[in-house]
């Protein structure tokens, strides 16, 4: 028996740990990948880390370390590459329908370059950017109008809600004069993702460096920095291979050395995420239920969509499996396909259909390979009441918690229960004591008559004379302070006694 293991640490001994499900990231798997990568790209490359795929910002760190950058779409993910130790000035931020907080947080950061994606965010950047005194470095992304062939998802040569259209850019020759608050210093064009062919990456590259070109001419734009997107796939299914990295990289380097005979002083931003995080996570699930149906075996896991949304397929017209084994045992031969599920309630809840595997045992663990990107992330994590799995990264050796898995308290973290048959007055008092304690906003939220005034609510005997005087003005009742102990003023519930007693006794 042959289990399976990452750095050394057999899945049985990361389980008993960790539990199941678990998303196993092997840290040795993505430096190499990332280093091998940044070894065969041209000088001029930089590599920014795409956080979609996995923003966990130890995941994050551990490429940054590794000398990544990070290209963001999100507040979010912003704040995850913050956190894990990326500097301001080493990050992308992309995604259309930026708010004008986001550009006003951008442009304080001072990151490496805003990419806009429409000429109503070119003018709300600008006009932030004056009111700033500040010239933040824009990219304008622009949508092709090549199409592009071999990738999953295209992104480029149809009508699209990213980038503006290339002749809508080259024809607007008075942009640099129309935003002179603002750096425009290159061009972001993503065309694809999933791209198996490194002769497509090849071309690809080539056009939109010719599309560079084109720009910086048409524009006046001195070409600084051109981002030529991500894309690069990685084998899930059968029939499918790995893309040839030799042919990549003499072609894009080849392109990239002929760009910088033109624009000496230009970088060129290549955006991996799949591609770095994907080949190095194992999603490992428990059997809790081993059952046949009408001659079909079926598998019932204690993972499932929610945690797992892309090996299951959703959203795809055919279901096609990710790699899977049984790790418990890596060399049991297969008793014929089976069916592995998850546990939510619905049909389509297919991890695996037909899957060659051995015979399973209940509480066998089962992993699903090429997990490490659009893993919890990309995936409807609350759906049935369920939560994130917890994950995991090795490194040297070791096996860390990364994230916690979610507990029942964890989905009601967000949430605030009504109280439908509470006294009307009783829901007033409330409401001024949560104003008084969150400002007029609110801010903290639904409270309770079990709410502790001084701990829960951080008020201290500045805020309580204001929340009696409050109460006197919203109610009409007469607080004596003689009358006041600690216990009245201990909870929101006696406190509230408190007044409605004497409103009714006045």
């Amino acid at each position: 028996m042959s289990e399976f293991s990452v750095q050394g640490i057999g899945i049985s001994k990361l389980v008993a740990e960790f539990g199941t499900p678990l998303y196993i990231y092997d840290g040795a798997v993505i430096e190499r990948t990332y280093r091998d990568l940044r070894a065969r790209l041209h000088d001029r490359i930089d590599i920014f880390y795409s956080l979609k795929p996995n923003p966990n910002i130890s995941v994050v760190r551990l490429l940054h370390r590794a000398g990544a950058l990070a290209e963001v779409c999100s507040p979010g993910e912003l704040a995850s590459a913050l956190r894990a130790g990326v500097a301001p000035g080493d990050i992308l931020y992309t995604g259309p329908g930026k708010s004008r907080e986001d550009l006003r947080r951008l442009i304080d950061l001072d990151i490496r370059a805003v990419i806009c994606e429409s000429f109503d965010e070119l003018a709300d950047l600008d006009e932030l950017a004056a009111e700033a005194g500040r010239r933040p470095r824009v990219l304008l992304r622009v949508n092709p109008a090549f199409g592009v062939r071999g990738g999953r998802l295209t992104m480029a040569g149809k009508p699209r809600e990213f980038g503006i259209d290339e002749e809508q850019v080259l024809a607007a020759t008075d942009l640099l004069a129309r935003h002179p608050h603002l750096r425009i210093i290159g061009i972001h064009c993503f065309t694809g993702t999933r791209i198996l062919d490194a002769g497509v990456v090849v071309d690809n590259t080539r056009r939109i460096l010719d599309l560079a070109t084109k720009v910086s001419e048409q524009l006046g734009i001195t070409m600084e920095l051109v981002d030529i997107g991500g894309g690069i796939g990685i084998p899930y299914f059968p029939n499918e291979r790995e893309v040839d990295l030799d042919v990549l990289a003499e072609g894009v380097n080849a392109a990239v050395a002929e760009f910088g005979l033109r624009y000496p002083d230009a970088r060129i931003a290549i955006e991996p995420g799949r591609f770095l995080v994907g080949p190095g996570g194992t999603y490992a699930v428990r059997a809790r239920s081993v059952k046949t149906s009408r001659g079909e075996r079926f598998v019932i896991t204690d993972g499932g969509t929610h945690q797992h949304m892309s090996a299951v397929g959703t959203g795809t017209y055919l279901k096609r499996n990710f790699p899977m084994a049984l790790l418990s045992d890596l060399d049991r031969e297969s008793a014929g396909p089976c069916t592995v599920t998850g546990l939510l309630l619905t049909p389509t809840d297919i991890i695996g259909k037909d899957v060659e595997l051995p015979p399973i045992a209940r509480g066998e663990v089962l992993g699903v390979f090429q997990s490490g990107a659009y893993g919890p992330s990309a995936s409807i994590t609350h759906m049935n009441g369920r939560g994130y799995p917890a994950e995991v990264l090795v490194h040297e050796g070791r096996a860390h918690l990364i994230r916690t898995r979610d507990t029942e308290d964890d989905l009601f973290t967000h949430q605030h229960l009504v109280s439908f048959d509470e006294d009307p007055l009783v829901r007033e008092i409330h409401e001024v004591i949560r104003r008084t304690a969150g400002g007029e906003s609110g801010a903290v939220g639904e409270i309770t008559s079990e709410t502790l005034l001084f701990d829960d609510l951080a008020l201290d005997s500045l805020s309580i004379v204001e929340l009696l005087t409050r109460l006197e003005d919203e109610f009409g009742v007469r607080v004596d302070p003689h009358e006041l102990n600690p216990d009245t003023v201990r909870t929101v519930g006696s406190l509230t006694e408190f007044v409605v007693r004497d409103r009714r006794e006045s």
